[in-house]
């Protein structure tokens, strides 16, 4: 399993089959403390950009009642509706990425000579950048609506999130994409602010739910609003 912060974390959520009812119904969610005896980090994960991941195994460990967060059986939705919140930020920080790309893209084009004018006198520089700026505002809108749904309307935002984290991560990694290639062969030398946007970039697009699942979201979303 990947788990993020692990062995950093004070604290660990854990989702256990309790045995309430069949299926996703028989799931409780458990706060528990990174210094229980029987939690073990069985294994540091190392990717291309660094984020601190392992693998956790349970040796005989075991909870006290307290443990238990909300009721019983109520895992499965508590993890759902966790990862509403999550799916909207991953988006927010897809859009840092690709922002800073288009930042760090916008002064090369400026600064970088071409014959007698810029990189960005040419129209297919200017190309990129449209459409770097389209995909910017747009995951920047779909960010903030889905935020809105549920920081001032207080309303379920399932389809929302999903939307902003399938575009803004996908488009993120266009965008940055573009910028390397507008910064040649300096674009993939180690130390460069969008080789390191590249890598970093990859993981959002998997982690919280990949971009397929983000379109079965969608998909079913949509759907019922055509079945009711």
């Amino acid at each position: 399993t990947y788990i993020s912060n692990g062995g950093i974390a004070d604290y660990y959520v854990l989702f256990a089959r309790t045995g309430e009812a069949a299926g996703a119904r028989g799931v409780s969610s458990f706060i528990v403390d990174a210094d229980t005896p029987g939690l073990v980090i069985a294994e540091r994960i190392e990717v291309i950009a660094p984020h601190p991941l392992a693998t956790i195994r349970f040796d005989d460990m075991s909870l006290a009642p307290d443990a238990l967060l909300g009721e019983r059986g109520q895992g499965f939705p508590q993890a759902m509706a966790t990862l509403d919140i999550f799916r909207t930020t991953v988006g927010a920080a897809a859009l840092g990425f690709a922002r800073r790309a288009l930042d760090e893209a916008t002064h090369r084009a400026l600064s970088r000579k071409l014959g007698t004018g810029t990189l960005a006198d040419n129209p297919i520089t200017q190309s990129k950048l449209a459409e770097m700026v389209l995909d910017v505002e747009t995951s920047a809108l779909l960010i903030y609506r889905a935020g809105w749904l549920r920081d001032v309307k207080g309303q379920r935002n399932s389809r929302e999130a999903a939307l902003a984290k399938l575009h803004a991560t996908d488009s993120a990694q266009a965008v940055i994409d573009k910028a390397v290639q507008m910064f040649g062969g300096l674009g993939v030398t180690r130390g460069q602010i969008v080789e390191s946007l590249y890598r970093e970039v990859r993981a959002l697009r998997i982690y919280e739910g990949a971009s397929e699942v983000q379109k079965i979201v969608i998909a079913r979303q949509h759907l019922k609003t055509f079945a009711t």
